[in-house]
């Protein structure tokens, strides 16, 4: 019987979907689940949630609640993690800080000022859970992150601590889902190579099983107005760089310069190319369409969660496209699965920094997670890449070390922030944001 944490189990959307998946994996049903948060209120209501989904399947898995860190991952051979440290009060300060300063971000959990903190934030959390896996946990622990700053935070994870993790996200399964039917083909007859980093990999191959390329078919559909209204930044980014990228055109647009210059070039050029209401939860493009996302999204979800377990409402019937549950039944089994996986660059991208943290295809089995090495990697690609990287680099540095220099530097390195922000605008900025923070940075008190 396999235990696994849940550790950030408050998040009840994470929580509710991945217990389903979990328990919907017969190798899985007779797992012991124990959900950890800081919220008692929260983690109770996720409690009774996936006790709920145990009950209606009437299978053997066991489900457990607390608030010790350490109790939940005591005997855990597998640490999934959902958490948000700061939580939206944090959040909040991350896009209205920077917005002042010319800084305008559409989701900010990943780059720019946003993302820089939120790892700032995030890793003393992730390295305090590394240790307790290493005290307490199973011998054979594996951490499965899915917190965000997925690339920083993981590479935070092996240069301090070493611990076998891998980092998820589901950016590419709902890319290649789109993909296919942009191009008018079954998704199961799809197959892609996909590689970069998180949130900004690209599908270097889109074909059907019998070898034939689909990006013709991909480049005719993007020049349709609903197609290209639905994703504007995504399709401008493949007609420049000649490939497709995983992150939807919200994310998408933070991560380079061209896109989000002055408040003006966001609300004028950028927000009215969006026409699809498909990408209504990212408000379109709009600074802080994310936030506002979550902000509203807190009394659906709370309603959505007491019927479920009321039982007025209906508990996930199949498996989702998450792939945390997968790789749990592949090393328990010995099946094999392929997933992204988010790993430490060993030579798998040859033209990106040894050690950083790579989004690349992995098999996994009862052997483990092992990934699969990109021979040709198109330097444009590459570029972009590690205008990205540089940023993360300095994050680690700052967030290990507790190099307040680090931080003004990652910022002034951001390729969005360093397009419209002066260095001494970033530095008083970057303090505005220190003293807000302040007690979530222990590593700089």
């Amino acid at each position: 019987m396999a235990k696994i944490a849940l550790i950030g189990a408050g998040s009840v959307v994470f929580t509710r979907n991945l217990c389903s998946d979990i328990l919907l994996a017969p190798a899985l049903r007779d797992c012991e689940i124990a959900l950890m948060d800081i919220d008692p209120a929260r983690l109770e209501t996720a409690r009774q949630l996936v006790q709920t989904i145990i009950d209606k399947r009437g299978l053997p898995a066991t489900v457990t609640a607390t608030t010790d860190r350490r109790t939940a991952v005591t005997g855990a051979r597998y640490v999934i993690t959902t958490f948000q440290q700061g939580g939206l009060t944090a959040y909040q300060q991350d896009i209205d800080i920077p917005q002042r300063y010319g800084v305008e971000q559409c989701v900010g959990d990943t780059l720019g000022p946003g993302g820089v903190f939120r790892a700032l934030r995030t890793i003393p959390v992730l390295l305090g859970l590394c240790d307790d896996m290493a005290a307490v946990g199973h011998r054979d622990a594996l951490l499965l992150n899915y917190v965000n700053p997925m690339a920083a935070n993981c590479w935070a994870v092996d240069s301090a601590r070493g611990t076998p993790h891998v980092g998820l996200c589901h950016s590419v399964q709902g890319t290649s889902e789109m993909l296919a039917k942009w191009a008018g083909v079954a998704y199961d007859d799809v197959v892609y190579h996909c590689a970069g980093i998180n949130h900004q990999a690209f599908f270097l191959r889109f074909e059907t099983r019998d070898g034939r390329d689909l990006y013709p078919a991909i480049r005719a559909a993007a020049q349709t107005a609903t197609i290209y209204g639905s994703e504007p930044v995504r399709i401008d980014l493949m007609r420049h760089f000649g490939y497709f990228v995983t992150e939807s055109s919200g994310h998408a647009s933070e991560y380079s310069p061209y896109f989000r210059k002055t408040a003006a070039m966001v609300n004028e050029q950028l927000v009215p190319k969006f026409t699809s209401p498909d990408d209504h939860w990212f408000d379109n493009g709009r600074t802080g369409g994310y936030l506002r996302h979550c902000l509203e999204r807190e009394v659906k979800v709370a309603d959505e969660r007491q019927a479920m377990i009321a039982g007025a409402r209906d508990i996930p019937s199949i498996r989702s496209h998450e792939y945390g549950s997968h790789i749990i039944e592949a090393i328990e089994t010995n099946i094999p699965t392929r997933i992204n996986g988010n790993i430490p660059n060993r030579g798998l991208i040859t033209s990106l920094p040894n050690g950083c943290c790579v989004e690349v295809p992995c098999l996994v089995d009862g052997n483990g997670i092992q990934a699969t090495p990109i021979a040709h990697y198109p330097a444009q690609l590459a570029g972009l890449n590690r205008t990205n990287i540089n940023v993360q680099e300095l994050i680690v540095q700052a967030a290990i070390k507790g190099d307040r220099e680090a931080v003004y530097h990652a910022v002034m390195l951001d390729p969005l922030t360093s397009a419209v922000a002066t260095l001494d605008q970033i530095r008083s900025m970057v303090d505005e944001l220190m003293a807000v923070q302040a007690r979530w940075l222990p590593q700089f008190n």
